[in-house]
């Protein structure tokens, strides 16, 4: 299982580059992120967090009953005027969860592993907020940064303390 990166950790805050070469080293790393996901007890897992800065991100809010979406190159082109708010964690930011308000349907366009495009319309829920929280990972965004001043006036503690241990860790 990979090592997930933590909060502090610089690849976070990058902005991932394309996937142009679908190939059988990237099935493989799709797969290995599969695994990690389910491993972690994530719901979705975005390559950054493995520390591959590529735009590539696996979905599954079914706890493993569906086959998860591969996510290559997304694109979120369609978002609702409405929105609801969640509590939202993250397996790079443990031990937090935040209400984060969200557009309540989307639709995007991904290509899967094998490079063939398909587009999700108007989809909601779980998947919905799982895809917008995966794909702001490919764009160096945080769900914290998401959350209301007050709320990460309230965290910034605990925030200070996971950059502090991942500065610790990257050092040893």
């Amino acid at each position: 299982m990979a090592d997930i990166r933590i909060y502090g950790d610089p690849i976070l805050r990058k902005n991932a580059g394309s996937i142009t070469v679908f190939d059988d080293e990237l099935k493989a790393f799709v797969k290995q992120m599969k695994e990690d996901m389910y491993k972690s007890d994530g719901v979705g897992l975005a390559a950054p967090q493995v520390g591959r800065s590529i735009r590539l991100s696996v979905v599954d809010p079914t706890g493993g009953e569906e086959e998860p979406y591969v996510l290559i190159n997304p694109e979120i082109f369609y978002f609702s005027k409405e929105e609801e708010d969640y509590n939202e964690g993250c397996l790079s930011v443990p031990d937090i969860t935040l209400q984060i308000k969200r557009p309540s349907v989307i639709s995007v366009r991904a290509k899967d592993e094998m490079g063939n495009e398909y587009t999700l319309e108007k989809i909601e829920g779980l998947l919905a907020r799982a895809i917008q929280h995966e794909t702001d990972h490919l764009n160096g965004i945080l769900f914290v940064d998401r959350a209301s001043v007050v709320r990460r006036q309230l965290i910034s503690g605990k925030l200070k303390k996971l950059a502090k241990s991942h500065h610790n860790k990257s050092k040893a």
